[in-house]
């Protein structure tokens, strides 16, 4: 009777460990089906370690970016099209992690978890895909760009959709570079710099200080300050770009005196500016409405002396935005606080969520920042011959970089209601964030029409 009875428990033990293999694998294929049916080994898919099997990939106004023809991946529209929208429809061989070719490949092969791949294989028919950009503001935004390394992004602030997602440098992948890996032109050209680049942020973080004073100092409006060219930290001098004199703070916002944001920092402290920040969406992973992550924009969380809290205080020291992270930013503020994520896929398709809330701010905060960011506007633009009826508001940043010139800011949002557009640009070692960035913004935002 012991034999029979310890047999019966390893035949028990084994169909329990069976049963669990099951449902290990079972979950398992769930979680990761869609990847391994989709790998480049798969020749139903794929040709010469290129994507031939597909569906069609559209903007969010019906033109064909990417599609298949004859058994071959085709993307029409002519190179600079090709080149403005690489890091959103991705290249046939998958090289641009971002791009629909890669992040919806499980859809536009018409993979699904019961079927697996009989869609394709059977009826030779995957899945469209239609994205939420403008391919022909992306053109407008790459070409204003003009050739520099750098990013521009464009979202509805209400919806999350984004118009304009351009990362530079980028290429043809119809006619791609024979030399791509070793000519400096093309250097990360593979990262979508507006999803995952992260750079010195400059003037545009004094949108940060800004916020924690008009949270912690109720006279803040009435305030006045003197520069004089520079700021005494106590324990050196954050230098100033100019000599304001006597200012108020909406004015030193507007002439983006650094003075006047240094002196701010120290008299908040290091606990309320790192408050401010995190508030505000630094240090805090967040995802697009798609599953795609966004980097981290970091303000670390470090003992700084006063010098450095100065410095941290304008932009500079050790912080580092995400552009797409400052465009949701400047979209809460424009939105009466809230600051919904981004999608990448149009209105009603690939399984639209309404816009998901990932920032959310003090509405009275956001009403004043938005009318201060409003003044900056009309100081750069005189008569808003540049912004037309857009209403914008925003700030510009020149950020101070240790390897050659700085990086050229601007964010901002539209304040009318009929264009809900929040905007941001960087250009690497582009210099001045007024006269370069902002340029390139009204460039864009006036094709947005």
């Amino acid at each position: 009777m012991r034999r029979i009875g310890k047999r019966v428990y390893a035949l028990l033990a084994i169909i329990v460990f069976f049963f669990a293999g099951l449902a290990f694998l079972a979950v398992q294929f769930g979680m990761n089906g869609a990847q391994w049916a989709t790998n480049r080994a798969n020749l139903h898919i794929y040709s010469g370690g290129a994507i031939a099997r597909a569906g069609t990939i559209y903007d969010r106004n019906g033109l064909v970016l990417a599609e298949t023809v004859d058994g071959r991946r085709r993307m029409p529209g002519g190179e600079t099209l090709r080149r403005a929208t690489l890091h959103a429809v991705g290249d046939p061989q998958g090289f641009v992690s971002t791009g629909a070719h890669s992040a919806f490949r499980g859809r536009l092969t018409g993979y699904s978890r019961w079927g697996g791949l009989f869609s394709l294989i059977a009826q030779d028919q995957g899945n469209d895909v239609t994205l939420s950009i403008d391919a022909l503001l992306c053109r407008a935004a790459w070409e204003a760009l003009g050739g520099r390394p750098g990013v521009v992004g464009v979202y509805n602030y209400r919806t999350g959709e984004v118009l304009a997602m351009v990362s530079s440098p980028s290429y043809d992948p119809m006619n791609k570079p024979r030399n791509i890996a070793n000519n400096p032109a093309f250097n990360a050209v593979y990262l979508n710099r507006f999803l995952h680049g992260l750079y010195t942020p400059g003037s545009t973080f004094k949108i940060i200080t800004a916020y924690a004073a008009l949270e912690h100092i109720p006279e803040i409006d009435s305030r006045s300050f003197n520069c004089t060219g520079r700021f005494a930290t106590g324990e050196g001098y954050v230098i100033c770009h100019d000599r304001h004199g006597k200012l108020n703070f909406e004015r030193a916002m507007v002439v983006s005196c650094n003075s006047v944001f240094a002196q701010l920092a120290l008299e908040l402290g290091e606990r309320r500016i790192q408050a401010a920040a995190e508030r505000l969406g630094f240090n805090q992973a967040f995802y697009s409405d798609n599953r795609m992550p966004v980097a981290i924009s970091r303000f670390p969380r470090e003992q700084r002396d006063r010098l450095e809290l100065g410095w941290a205080g304008i932009g500079q020291h050790t912080t580092l935005a995400n552009p797409a992270h400052m465009m949701v930013l400047l979209g809460a503020i424009a939105n009466e606080g809230r600051g919904v994520a981004p999608v990448l896929t149009r209105s009603g398709v690939l399984g639209f969520q309404p816009a998901r809330t990932i920032i959310r701010l003090d509405p009275a905060v956001a009403r004043r920042l938005n009318e201060i960011m409003f003044a900056d506007i009309d100081a750069y633009d005189p008569g808003r011959r540049k912004t037309g009826d857009l209403r914008l508001g925003g700030k510009t940043g020149t950020a101070q970089v240790d390897d050659g010139r700085p990086h050229a800011w601007f964010v901002g949002a539209a304040q009318n209601p009929q264009k809900p557009y929040a905007i941001v640009v960087v250009a690497e070692h582009g210099g001045s964030g007024l006269t370069v960035a902002f340029e390139i913004a009204a460039r864009v935002m006036q094709a947005i029409g």
